[in-house]
């Protein structure tokens, strides 16, 4: 790794650091960070637990576990300047313990993760996500009903350290042929000056590896998801939006007069805001209104949240009731929204639940519709597309 000197025209190296002698430490520093940024490893996962010793009649703990996109369980094993000659055979056997765990042991386990560790007294008196709705939130799902975790043999290893011993990663790359997920992430330190910076190399199985075995997986991730997809599910979602579009396009919300049913959770309708669709939300237990501030930039999305915030006060008397606003500092897009409880897979509950959403989306529109247009003037002014 080289900085540029532009004025001189020459490149300076980095010099390239380990742990030991920076002083960094395999528990306290290595897997703090991956815990708290752990898209560093090249993909979205949520972390549900830190030295997991949920195991029987062994007192063993894993580093890190987690969850990726599709649902399974992801266990993350971590060294430092060596991987150490046994760390496949470590990590091989939390796989094995963890692919009995059921869908309620993941959530108690993330549950008692986020006591433990994001329940502090200065949030203590503030409504906290549970571990089911953190789990809906990170997969898009509707409900946890709908939610399929750790299916089968779907357990992944990652494995982080500065240097790979040869009998590591031959193994590796010999579990990979057998269909075995696992993964070798090289993590190297640098110094420049007083600086110090970190960089996350996935070295098994390459980038482009990995690519040709995605393809030639293709037929079974598409079974796979087929099978998560509860159907029944589906056609009651379709059916509820086709009966309250029929309500909407016969009120005086115009909102929706061109939209479809859809099979989703959600529907949604334009603002007159790139990027910030107003959405009405159907889950089993719970009815939202919401505005969805997404465009493809972070600081625009920011930008256009903490404008509507500023005026909060004004939106909410004109509302008529507080709104939950979710900025998510941690997460592209921002939220408002305003919901109530309700037994939304009961048919005969239809009628009131579309009553109760479009009631809200008038007033819900009425009080957001001129702040948003101002804050899509002062989002151009600021010099954002």
């Amino acid at each position: 790794m080289f900085t540029i000197d532009s004025q001189a025209n020459r490149i300076q190296p980095v010099k390239t650091k380990t742990f030991s002698e920076l002083g960094f430490t395999e528990r306290k520093h290595l897997q703090e960070w991956l815990a708290h940024q752990p898209n560093a490893l090249g993909e979205e996962l949520l972390i549900i637990q830190k030295e997991f010793d949920g195991f029987d009649d062994t007192k063993e703990r894993l580093d890190l576990l987690a969850l990726d996109k599709e649902g399974n369980l992801v266990i993350i094993e971590n060294k430092l300047d060596d991987s150490g000659r046994d760390v496949v055979w470590q990590a091989l056997k939390y796989a094995s313990y963890c692919a009995s765990l059921t869908k309620a042991q993941i959530v108690e386990i993330y549950q008692q993760y986020l006591q433990r560790y994001e329940h502090t007294p200065s949030n203590a008196d503030q409504k906290q996500p549970t571990a089911a709705q953190r789990i809906c939130e990170f997969l898009e799902a509707p409900d946890l009903d709908e939610v399929k975790l750790n299916l089968g043999n779907s357990q992944r290893v990652l494995l982080v350290a500065a240097n790979f011993r040869k009998e590591v990663t031959s193994t590796a790359i010999w579990l990979l042929g057998q269909g075995i997920q696992i993964q070798c992430f090289k993590v190297t330190p640098y110094a420049f000056n007083d600086q110090l910076f970190i960089s996350m190399d996935q070295i098994i199985p390459t980038p482009e590896a990995q690519e040709l075995m995605i393809g030639i997986s293709a037929k079974e991730a598409e079974e796979k998801t087929t099978e998560v997809v509860l159907k029944n599910a589906e056609k009651l979602r379709r059916a509820y939006w086709e009966q309250a579009l029929e309500v909407f396009q016969a009120s005086p919300c115009v909102l929706y007069n061109n939209i479809s049913p859809s099979k989703d959770h959600w529907l949604s309708a334009g603002s007159g805001v790139t990027g910030c669709p107003y959405n009405l939300i159907f889950l089993q237990k719970e009815l939202r209104v919401e505005l969805k501030i997404g465009r493809n930039v972070v600081e625009e999305n920011k930008f256009i949240f903490d404008f509507l915030y500023q005026m909060k006060g004004v939106i909410e008397t004109t509302f008529g009731e507080p709104l939950h606003w979710m900025r998510l500092d941690d997460k592209k897009m921002s939220r408002i929204q305003f919901a109530c409880q309700a037994d939304g897979y009961n048919r005969d509950k239809w009628h009131d639940h579309i009553q109760w959403q479009l009631a809200q989306m008038i007033r819900f529109e009425k009080a957001l519709k001129q702040p948003l247009l101002k804050a899509a003037e002062a989002l151009k002014r600021q010099g954002f597309n």
